[in-house]
């Protein structure tokens, strides 16, 4: 199928778009997840956590830096109330941007890279991986924490590379209510086709 064209499905704690030129999936942006509660606490299903591997991942992570990256990563000793990027049309690059992945050792860096990848390989994995080899041509990635390393408290995180970044909080309803996102600064709702198709053919006349 030739052209540009795309699609969305929005829930309360769910929202995907994905734009498709000539029929290829060319971008998965905005995508969140959300789950409330983060953890199920009582009745029959206790103990399921939708979104427990981006929580854990996380704060495995954290708890891994020594002092010297802790002063880097923490941005704020409270967490956000949400993620920052909440329902923006376009987001740019948010500051500070925190722990530079080249200040990580070889085995914090293998978990940065799998903490990225539970959130980017939830869309078809060899579109994902497309979009995986374009990070890792990126540069350099950041990993930012806000709020306690502890369990059950509030607590944020964001990871941010040249074209993306990406924000986990839970904080509401006593750190059991997640929200994660994953924006791109240039392709969001396929932003960066528009923008070309505009200076191409909505030339203004002279």
């Amino acid at each position: 199928m030739k052209g540009t064209w795309g699609w969305r499905l929005e829930g309360h704690h769910l929202a995907l778009n994905f734009t498709v030129k000539d029929g290829s999936l060319f971008r998965s942006t905005p995508c969140f997840f959300g789950s409330n509660p983060g953890e199920i606490r009582q009745g029959p299903r206790t103990g399921i956590r939708p979104l427990s591997a981006e929580e854990d991942l996380g704060r495995a992570l954290a708890k891994s830096l020594n002092d010297d990256q802790w002063k880097k990563a923490l941005i704020q000793e409270t967490a956000f109330k949400d993620i920052l990027t909440e329902a923006k049309r376009q987001v740019s690059p948010l500051t500070p941007d925190g722990l530079s992945d080249a200040d990580l050792t070889a085995d914090q860096k293998a978990q940065l890279q799998t903490l990225l990848k539970e959130h980017l390989f939830r869309i078809r994995p060899e579109v994902a991986d497309a979009a995986w080899q374009e990070i890792l041509a990126g540069g350099p990635i950041h990993f930012a924490w806000a709020g306690s390393r502890e369990p059950n408290q509030g607590h944020y995180y964001r990871i941010q590379g040249k074209s993306f970044v990406v924000e986990y909080d839970n904080t509401q309803n006593n750190a059991n209510h997640v929200h994660t996102a994953w924006r791109d600064f240039d392709s969001d709702f396929g932003l960066d086709l528009l923008s070309e198709h505009l200076k191409t053919a909505h030339q203004p006349v002279k």
